[in-house]
């Protein structure tokens, strides 16, 4: 095969991996706008992480009610779908007179990551030459993290040199989204033997005895770094705006995307380095994050904030990726993405969970000493998951080739 004919070969891949960027950006496009909506509709910084956090509710919903329901409909339908939520989310921002708009539109936003999450990672990967491929893993990696990075980016940098800082970011995502779905008809189906939504069944989270001794550490790890992401996307933009006087919304954006785009490199780095070195390196990486953040804080220094951001990335990207595929080659075929999605509820339920402890704490000790106490716990817990991997003794069959 000849170099064009490679390349159009991964066309296809790569145009599923652009819609699935596009809808992963609106779930993060909110991020630093906060403290607008903070000043138009005058709500605290509780609200701030409950609004933030009701995206976990809608994806961890979504995960269990019809985290398989792309097997059995096709992916095209649920895509086109999720796509559908996306752009309802979008046009309640932009009619957003009142906090109950929020509410919904972050809800709307986390029904649609639900129904992208699975769907398009096995899209992207079924549509590559070569299913399964490493190349295809990336891709769809990418396409996932460097989403959420782009949506903080493109809010931030629209809310601050642009008009309308409360609607333009909203306008253009329903564009994207209006391509994406123009995008997504002109794809393939990959599923051949499609049937009918009623013979969709909820998934119930399950935990095999064999799977028990690599599970705990890994979701130990991944709750860790979806609740360090969870305060860089909900309050991570507070902190700055008071304690470092940063208000300049483009710069927020970017600090978050950092966060992002330096998962994508963790993620990446896991099979030269191997499964059972990344997932202790990326606990090593989240607890140092987790100080750098805490010295930020402590010190007011802008230059902590960012090293934190791409220090704790990385460190969840590699601690992510190896603790995935860790539990799936422990778990049995026929329990497999049972496993897989009670890991995936213990990462959205630290993106939850966890940032709306941050915001109880803020209204009585205030959000600096809330952060710090944040910080504190998320480091003994991933202290704890690196010790014990360290300790265990070496499983075959785990390493990566």
């Amino acid at each position: 095969m000849d170099g064009g004919s490679a390349r159009r070969g991964w066309l296809p891949c790569f145009l599923s991996g652009a819609v699935f960027a596009v809808c992963m950006a609106g779930t993060t496009l909110p991020t630093p706008l906060y403290s607008l909506y903070q000043d138009e509709l005058g709500f605290s910084e509780l609200t701030v992480t409950v609004v933030y956090a009701v995206y976990a509710f809608g994806v961890i919903g979504v995960l269990l009610l019809a985290g398989n329901a792309s097997d059995t409909v096709g992916r095209r339908p649920v895509l086109l779908w999720g796509l559908a939520c996306a752009a309802a989310s979008a046009v309640c921002f932009l009619c957003a007179t009142a906090l109950g708009w929020l509410y919904v539109g972050r809800l709307l936003s986390g029904l649609s990551a639900g129904l992208f999450t699975g769907a398009a990672t096995a899209y992207v990967m079924e549509l590559a030459p070569g299913k399964g491929s490493p190349r295809a893993s990336l891709v769809a990696t990418a396409a996932n993290m460097g989403g959420l990075g782009c949506g903080p980016l493109i809010a931030g940098f629209l809310a601050q040199y642009a008009p309308w800082p409360l609607y333009l970011p909203f306008a253009v995502h329903l564009v994207l989204l209006a391509v994406s779905a123009a995008v997504l008809l002109g794809l393939r189906e990959t599923v051949r033997e499609r049937r009918p939504l009623s013979t969709v069944r909820p998934q119930k989270p399950g935990l095999p005895p064999e799977v028990r001794a690599v599970f705990g550490p890994a979701a130990l790890a991944s709750f860790v770094g979806f609740a360090l992401f969870g305060v860089f996307t909900s309050v991570s933009p507070a902190l700055l705006s008071r304690f470092l006087d940063v208000d300049n919304h483009a710069v927020s954006g970017l600090v978050v995307a950092l966060a992002f785009f330096a998962s994508i490199a963790g993620q990446s780095a896991v099979g030269r380095i191997g499964e059972r070195r990344s997932l202790p390196l990326g606990c090593a990486g989240l607890l140092g994050g987790l100080a750098l953040l805490a010295g930020a804080l402590w010190w007011q220094l802008l230059p902590l904030v960012i090293l934190s951001a791409v220090l704790g990335g990385a460190g969840q990207g590699l601690a992510f990726r190896a603790a995935l595929a860790q539990v799936a080659a422990a778990s049995p075929a026929d329990r497999r993405a049972a496993v897989i999605s009670t890991l995936f509820v213990v990462a959205y339920a630290g993106i939850s969970l966890p940032v709306i402890g941050v915001g109880v704490l803020s209204d009585h000790i205030g959000l600096q000493d809330a952060g710090l106490v944040f910080i504190a716990c998320m480091g003994v817990l991933v202290t704890c998951a690196g010790v014990y991997l360290l300790r265990r003794p070496a499983e075959a069959g785990h390493e990566s080739a």
